[in-house]
């Protein structure tokens, strides 16, 4: 037993240790209490909120009942999810929700360095995919959104998309219908994991298909490239769906002027850090920088590309790494404005997710000349250089500059975390409180016009139920914000609901009244939630070999 326990480790001793590198890149995360990142706090009250829906029997929660000073706001269905259940199901095992932040980053950085051994390896062998899995965990834009944004989003983006391409990659080789199953299900991942990363991570993806492309059999690799994309998008469909064609029911999300937010050229080489807002930060700038060893892994990875059998891979990842560039910059000023959807980047250094992939895996490709082929010895000591800079440069980046020393108490229980949208601008707030955030009120529900009584007799996050009293038939309010998704019965027949200044109106006959108001799918949910069943439903018959998408005709 032991012996092939051993021989198990020998057997992956490389991504062994690019995981040990992983963990040891958020070992500072196991202190006590929450970093001062700028999203932290804000993704402890979304996953509070979140876990109570949850634990309500919502599958897919879309409401915050208790931000917006009671009033509750659609804040999911804008929001990306992944981090929110990873939240939840940490939560049901015991943690608290800022352990549960915590612990998000952990495992999506894990999650990532895995998958990006295994595609890289695919390429450049075993110590190649080791290298690149540590320089793509120790770049300094991955610590800049663990350690300063504390965006889990955008680090669970950086764990999925490796894993996406990995999927495709052996999908292309060998086109095994479960690999079209796992591209698939990253894809849905990515979507989930964050919605502007997904965008820009889909362009390359895409593109990066194309180049797999082998000359035999072309049309049965677009097919099942589109395929993929049609499953994946479905798999995704509950959040991107209404997150696009319904934000027209929320303020706060208007396109941002990507063109004001362009970086000077040199902050993109000046190996600052900082733990301010933003690269602009004259005080404590947001550090911007490529990382030295990234650049590097660029400029030698152009050298082996002459000398490589793989040139139209190589080139295909070194003039994307500077046409990206080329993006971050002011000079590209007039695509941003052309290019549909690009306006949602919001700020041009995002692209430096991608900067970071792509350097990372360049940096394997050493691994590849033929000069190093059984020189173990030589392949070693290129190895450990290689890490030792790296893991060097990026070394002073991997913590955080202190921690609050606080319990999830410290936020549920005042008003400055509970009573706002939990945004920058307290965005995410519904079209109709044109006037901001309501005023908070001592009761659920009262009588605007007639006379009566009326009262809450059952109450959850989505669903109401309140027994009313009226001598000649009155108008009450329930002081939830108005919404297209809210519907109210009474008796069990459908009545209207009426937006009053931003709040459900509804009138009830003579009599004793049961009114049930309950937050129900919008159309464009309702169509978003059967898109993803059938997509789900599908890739079940696919990997149970019950349809064949490759040869549908045998």
């Amino acid at each position: 037993m032991t012996g092939k326990i051993l021989t198990l480790i020998k057997k992956n001793l490389a991504l062994i240790i690019a995981v040990g590198f992983a963990l040891l890149a958020v070992i500072d995360l196991s202190h006590f209490g929450l970093p001062p990142t700028h999203d932290a706090e804000y993704h402890v009250m979304r996953f509070q909120q979140f876990y109570k829906e949850i634990s309500q029997g919502i599958f897919y929660p879309r409401w915050a009942p208790d931000f917006n000073n009671g009033f509750g706001i659609p804040l999911f269905n804008y929001v990306y999810p992944l981090p929110n259940f990873v939240a939840a199901l940490f939560h049901s095992l015991g943690f608290g929700f800022i352990d549960s932040f915590k612990l998000n980053m952990v495992l999506a950085t894990l999650f990532g360095s895995i998958f990006f051994y295994l595609w890289s390896k695919k390429y450049w062998g075993t110590l190649g995919a080791m290298v690149s899995s540590i320089f793509y965990t120790f770049s300094p834009y991955h610590f800049v959104d663990i350690y300063v944004r504390g965006s889990v989003g955008e680090v669970w983006a950086l764990a999925i998309f490796p894993a996406l391409l990995w999927s495709y990659s052996e999908y292309s080789e060998n086109k095994k219908n479960a690999y079209i199953v796992l591209s698939s299900v990253f894809l849905g991942l990515l979507i989930y994991s964050h919605n502007i990363l997904a965008l820009i991570s889909f362009i390359f993806f895409t593109l990066y298909a194309f180049i797999l492309i082998k000359k035999k059999r072309v049309f049965t690799q677009i097919k099942s490239f589109i395929f993929i994309v049609v499953m994946g998008f479905g798999l995704g469909a509950p959040f991107w769906l209404p997150a696009i064609l319904e934000t027209k029911y929320v303020t706060g999300l208007q396109l941002f002027d990507v063109t004001k937010n362009f970086t000077p050229i040199y902050k993109f080489f000046v190996p600052t850090w900082g733990f301010g807002l933003s690269p602009a930060d004259p005080l404590n700038p947001m550090s911007v920088q490529l990382g030295y060893a990234n650049i590097l892994a660029v400029l030698l990875s152009i050298f082996v590309c002459i000398l490589s059998k793989r040139k139209k891979l190589l080139v295909f990842f070194i003039v994307s790494y500077f046409l990206i560039f080329f993006m971050m910059t002011s000079y590209s000023t007039i695509f941003w404005k052309i290019i549909p959807l690009i306006s949602y980047f919001q700020f041009p250094w995002r692209l430096l997710g991608l900067e970071i992939l792509i350097s990372s895996f360049l940096v394997g490709s050493i691994f590849s000349l033929k000069y190093l082929d059984k020189k173990e010895n030589i392949q070693i000591i290129i190895a450990s250089v290689l890490i030792v800079i790296s893991v060097g440069l990026s070394f002073r980046y991997m913590k955080a500059p202190f921690y609050h020393q606080r319990l999830d108490s410290h936020y549920l229980t005042r008003s400055n975390f509970t009573d706002g949208t939990n945004s920058p601008g307290n965005s995410f707030n519904t079209l109709w409180l044109t006037k901001g955030l309501p005023k908070k009120q001592k009761d659920k529900v009262k009588i605007v016009n007639g006379q009566g009584s009326v009262g809450i007799v059952n109450a959850t996050a989505n669903d109401y139920v309140i027994v009313a009293n009226s001598k000649k038939g009155m108008a009450i309010i329930l002081n939830v914000a108005y919404f297209p998704a809210w519907q109210a019965s009474i008796g069990n027949k459908k009545t209207l609901i009426y937006e009053k200044d931003g709040i459900v109106e509804i009138k009830v006959p003579k009599g004793r009244s049961v009114v049930e108001v309950k937050l129900t799918n919008t159309p464009i949910e309702a169509f978003a939630c059967l898109y993803f069943l059938i997509s789900l439903i599908l890739l079940v018959l696919i990997s149970n070999k019950s349809i064949d998408i490759i040869n549908p005709i045998k």
